[in-house]
């Protein structure tokens, strides 16, 4: 863990927590840490600008259990579960999972780059991974998720603008078009876009310009338009 403490949450939540809580390498205090082997450094002087939102359950619409954090430690028994099988030789990660329940938990240090976007782009670099950090909510596609992950979330968004200079916020499906779909049309943009925590932030055209997602001109200046 890096010499990271884990600090108080409440049950079914996360309190949050100040400044001084992230710990050597961007492991931040108050997540719960399962440290994954899945990571490597990212590249020099590279600048950690971009928010990268999936969603995961295993099995696929299931919000119990361990797995995930089996998957992202290697763990993950693949005769376990018929929909485990494919995932055998995977091997991927990301730096932070939120379930449902709002609990952070923590599988990479922030510093290192997690294997969380695979083949991807973002406004014309490629890699993603490199130069984004990668937050899970526990989710599946067709189901809304919980007032206590966005309130999570938002949380997160705010320690992670102390220590980054975070400046984007993109969907897997906006960087990885075509080959992924989240976290999909159940993801409320709008109302991330309304906290206080995610302004300034911007994000890609695609959210910026739906009004099913952002809403009206008034909500979507929180998230500035990436211009043509």
């Amino acid at each position: 863990m890096r010499g990271a403490r884990r600090a108080g949450r409440r049950p079914g939540g996360w309190a949050g927590g100040r400044a001084g809580d992230w710990a050597r390498g961007g492991w931040l205090g108050e997540a719960r840490h399962v440290p994954s082997p899945n990571h490597d450094e990212r590249p020099p002087g590279t600048a950690v600008d971009l928010l990268v939102v999936h969603h995961i359950s295993l099995p696929p619409g299931r919000f119990r259990g361990d797995a995930i954090e089996r998957l992202f430690t290697n763990r993950l028994d693949p005769d376990a579960h018929p929909a485990f099988a494919p995932l055998r030789d995977l091997r991927v990660s990301s730096h932070f999972l939120i379930r449902r329940s709002g609990e952070l938990l923590q599988f990479v240090g922030a510093d290192l780059r997690a294997w969380h976007a695979g083949v991807s782009c973002f406004e014309g670099r490629d890699r993603c991974n490199d130069f984004s950090i990668g937050v899970e909510l526990e989710g599946d596609g067709t189901h809304r998720f919980t007032a206590r992950q966005y309130r999570a979330l938002r949380r997160l968004v705010a320690r992670l603008r102390e220590r980054y200079p975070l400046r984007w916020i993109a969907g897997h499906e906006h960087v990885a078009p075509g080959r992924k779909e989240d976290p999909g049309p159940f993801f409320d943009w709008r109302r991330l876009a309304r906290a206080p925590e995610a302004r300034g932030l911007v994000a890609p055209l695609a959210i910026a310009s739906a009004g099913g997602a952002l809403g009206a001109p008034r909500e979507r200046a929180r998230f500035a338009r990436v211009s043509a």
